[in-house]
C-alpha cells in the first residue's frame, strides 16, 4: 500500500502564493497518477489538480491558470504550485495517488492525511 505525507499548507493572504507537497511512500508496484483534491466546510471534495504518467494533466476550472501539479516519479513526489490565492480556495487539501500494489493488481486511490489551506482577504 501507499502512504501519502503532505506539507507546505498554512495561512497565506489573498494574493499570495504556497507550494505544498506530498511525499510517496510503502510497498507498491507503481504509481501511476498523483494530484491534490481539496474540501471546504459544507462542501463536497473535488478535483483540484492531477498528472498521470503520460505527463496529462486535469485541472479544475476554478484553478487553471493559477495552480500548477507538479511530478517527479522518480522520487514519487508532487507538489501544487499555488498562485493568485483567493479566499474561496480555503480548504483542507489532500495529496492523492492513484497505484497498484501489485503489478497484476487494479489500481486503487490513496489519500493523505490532509493540510489545511487558509486565505485571508
Amino acid at each position: 500500500q501507499v502512504q501519502l505525507v503532505e506539507s507546505g499548507g498554512g495561512l497565506v493572504q489573498a494574493g499570495g502564493s504556497l507550494r505544498l507537497s506530498c511525499a510517496a511512500s510503502g510497498s507498491f508496484f507503481r504509481i501511476t497518477a498523483m494530484g491534490w483534491y481539496r474540501q471546504a466546510p459544507g462542501k463536497t471534495r473535488e478535483l483540484v489538480a492531477t498528472r498521470d504518467n503520460a505527463d496529462s494533466t486535469n485541472y479544475a476550472d476554478s484553478v487553471k491558470g493559477r495552480f500548477t501539479v507538479l511530478r517527479d516519479v522518480s522520487r514519487d513526489t508532487v507538489t501544487l504550485e499555488m498562485t493568485n490565492l483567493k479566499p474561496e480556495d480555503t480548504a483542507l487539501y489532500y495529496c492523492f495517488a492513484q497505484a497498484q500494489a501489485r503489478s497484476w493488481g487494479a489500481p486503487a486511490a490513496y489519500w493523505g492525511q490532509g493540510t489545511q489551506v487558509t486565505v485571508s482577504s
